[in-house]
C-alpha cells in the first residue's frame, strides 16, 4: 500500500502542476461552471480516451495520459464547486484554489485507501479501457442525479461519483506510468 500511496501522490502532483499553471494563466475561470458543465468537460475527455483506445490512433496532440490528468483536474474542480455551493462569475485567489485542490485530493485519497483495504487493490488487474468506461458510467450517474433534482433514493450522491472519477483517473495514470496501456 505504501507504494500505492507514493504512486498516487506522484500522479496527483502531475495533475496539480497543470492545475496551478492553468490557474496562473486563466485565473479560476472554472468557477463559472455549473455541475453539468463540469460533467460535460469530463465526458468529452473520457469519450476521447475511449475513441483513441478503439481506433488505436489519434489526430490531436494530447495523449491518453494527458486526458486522464484533465479528468482528474475537472473532477477536483467539480468537488470544489460542490463545496463552494454556487458557481459564480468571480475569481478565486490562486493560493486558495490550490488549498481547495489539495483538500479534495486528500479526501479522495482517504477513500481510495479505505477501498484498497477492502478490495485488495483489485484495480491493479483492471484495464485502462475499464477506467475510461467506469468514468463514463459515473458521469451518466451524475447526469441522472441532476435530472432527479440532485436527489437519490438509495445511491451515493454527486460528490461520491466525483471521488470515484478522481481515483479511476489516478489508477489509470499509475498503470500508464508502469507501462501498462
Amino acid at each position: 500500500m505504501q507504494h500505492t500511496n507514493e504512486q498516487y501522490d506522484a500522479a496527483v502532483a502531475a495533475g496539480r502542476d497543470i492545475f496551478i499553471k492553468k490557474t496562473k494563466d486563466y485565473g479560476t475561470s472554472w468557477r463559472v461552471l455549473r455541475t453539468i458543465s463540469v460533467v460535460d468537460q469530463i465526458f468529452i475527455k473520457a469519450l476521447r480516451i475511449r475513441t483513441i483506445q478503439e481506433l488505436k490512433s489519434q489526430k490531436v496532440g494530447d495523449d491518453i495520459k494527458s486526458e486522464f490528468k484533465g479528468i482528474l483536474n475537472y473532477a477536483v474542480i467539480g468537488l470544489i464547486q460542490l463545496q463552494l455551493n454556487k458557481p459564480v462569475v468571480e475569481d478565486l485567489p490562486a493560493d486558495a484554489a490550490a488549498v481547495l485542490f489539495d483538500e479534495q485530493v486528500q479526501f479522495a485519497k482517504r477513500i481510495m485507501s479505505d477501498k484498497n483495504h477492502d478490495y485488495g487493490e483489485a484495480w491493479r488487474e483492471m484495464s485502462q479501457e475499464s477506467f475510461a468506461d467506469l468514468i463514463l458510467v459515473k458521469l451518466l450517474r451524475i447526469k441522472q442525479i441532476l435530472a432527479n433534482d440532485g436527489k437519490t433514493l438509495i445511491s451515493e450522491g454527486i460528490d461520491a461519483n466525483y471521488v470515484d472519477i478522481i481515483n479511476y483517473a489516478v489508477f489509470a495514470l499509475i498503470l500508464i506510468e508502469e507501462g501498462r496501456h
